[in-house]
């Protein structure tokens, strides 16, 4: 019974890991024109953010954060509610 633990623990940590790994990257810049839009975010979907505990991509706490972004089409940002292109 103790092995069957074992191998199930450390086959379900060898699934997660590359999850938990890949969140902690920031964004890559897209193939489109694009700028960087703070302020509209959801939690958990940020591609970055300025400062703070959320600094990498997809670690953002709260939802409209003004100082996590996304990566938004050029022209874009100032048109959506919320949106800055500057960190508040």
């Amino acid at each position: 019974m103790q092995t069957r633990f074992v191998i199930a623990t450390a086959f379900a940590a060898a699934i997660a890991a590359p999850s938990f790994l890949s969140a902690q990257k920031p964004a890559t810049m897209p193939s489109f024109k694009a700028e960087k839009c703070y302020g509209i975010a959801k939690a958990g979907a940020n591609d970055c953010a300025s400062t703070g505990n959320n600094s990498c991509g997809g670690s953002s706490k709260r939802a409209g954060d003004a100082k996590a972004w996304i990566f938004v089409p050029e022209g874009y940002c100032e048109r959506i509610v919320g949106g800055s292109k500057t960190a508040k």
